[in-house]
């Protein structure tokens, strides 16, 4: 491209040369469109693309509908511009989710399981014990996906708890399963639980654990796998984004976490079970990222994929994040679905969900 071709690109029909106003506007919109097809192509296949995953969906519909407001001012270029923000706007409203698409599933037949998965933050007894256990006793489900059964000293050293003695009397007649800090309780009959080797050392049942926790319960005479999951954070809220300690921190988290997504596919892909999949995945993009073929997403009752559950508490940050997610394949039906509770114990709201086991033909 000469440089005559690029100063006659500025220009306008009548020869005016643009004004910095619009030349920024401009570079704006083409820096957000090469922003929304990296989004599509990097999330969850490169750990640098973790600090753009922390983009809050609603952005994608914000941004343009900001460069559209001030589009009238471009004059030069003001038809064009608008119409590629319209379809700037239209694709991240598409990507963001926003459009409530689920209704619930009723009409069918079968077994209704109660499900309440909740990232607990840390075990919070200390707070208040009795509290948090009543909380708990009073969802009253039939399978309990809890995340966050640990605590931890400073930033960096995870404590493992064991508080099996008092979980089984608050809850007689459950089972209690524990893998690292992941926590699952179920009234159902266990059919199995596929619990992973200890690495052995002080913390390496949590730094070197799997992230994904996988129990078969028998549920209207068939055999449905529960997965409770919590996927690593991308990085820490308040540390130093301009430090060589945070890409470091982002890098391994980002590999764990990458290796942790593969693991839990491999399993899925080879389950012949139903599935029922639930926690907290770190990221409110997992619409883009997936879990497989066959593997079906749910979105909350009266919202859409990007319905906020994060934080409800102890961040000064607005609810714009949706980190908690559920996932089901087979002929599985979820006629009730929702967000809510917990916001005492913990900065996640917690997901309550009805699973519909139909029965086998």
């Amino acid at each position: 491209m000469t440089a005559e071709t690029t100063t006659e690109s500025t220009e306008d029909s009548k020869g005016r040369r643009w004004c910095w106003g619009t030349r920024l506007l401009v570079s704006a919109a083409v820096a957000w469109a090469v922003f929304l097809v990296l989004h599509v192509l990097l999330v969850g296949e490169w750990w640098v693309w973790l600090l753009f995953e922390a983009t809050p969906p609603v952005a994608l519909v914000a941004v343009p509908v900001v460069l559209l407001a001030v589009a009238w001012f471009a004059r030069p270029v003001r038809r064009r511009l608008s119409a590629a923000l319209v379809i700037l706007l239209l694709a991240g409203a598409c990507l963001a989710g926003g459009v409530p698409t689920w209704t619930g599933e009723t009409g069918v037949r079968g077994i209704e399981v109660k499900v309440f998965a909740w990232s607990t933050d840390y075990w919070r007894m200390s707070d208040d014990e009795d509290a948090f256990y009543e909380f708990l006793r009073r969802q009253d489900a039939d399978v309990y996906l809890l995340q966050e059964y640990l605590y931890w000293q400073g930033d960096d050293r995870p404590v493992r708890i064991d508080d099996t003695a008092r979980l089984r009397a608050e809850f007689p007649g459950y089972e209690v399963s524990a893998d690292g800090e992941l926590l699952t309780l179920t009234r159902l009959p266990v059919v199995a639980t596929h619990h992973q080797p200890d690495p052995g050392t002080e913390t390496g049942w949590y730094w070197q654990g799997r992230k994904s926790q996988r129990t078969d319960v028998r549920a209207g005479g068939r055999t449905i796998s529960f997965y409770n999951v919590h996927l690593p954070v991308p990085f820490r809220i308040g540390d130093d984004p301009f430090s060589a300690r945070f890409y470091r921190f982002l890098h391994d988290q980002g590999t764990w976490r990458l290796r942790e997504l593969d693991r839990l596919r491999a399993d899925l892909a080879g389950n012949r079970n139903p599935v029922v999949v639930a926690g907290d995945f770190n990221s409110p993009w997992m619409e883009l990222t997936g879990l497989g073929t066959g593997i079906r997403s749910h979105d909350p009752d009266g919202g859409g994929s990007s319905t906020p559950s994060w934080p409800v508490s102890d961040y000064p940050l607005p609810r714009l994040w949706r980190l908690d997610w559920l996932y089901t394949s087979g002929d599985l039906v979820v006629p009730g679905y929702r967000f809510g509770g917990g916001e005492a114990f913990s900065d996640h709201a917690a997901q309550e969900i009805r699973v519909t086991v139909p029965p086998t033909s």
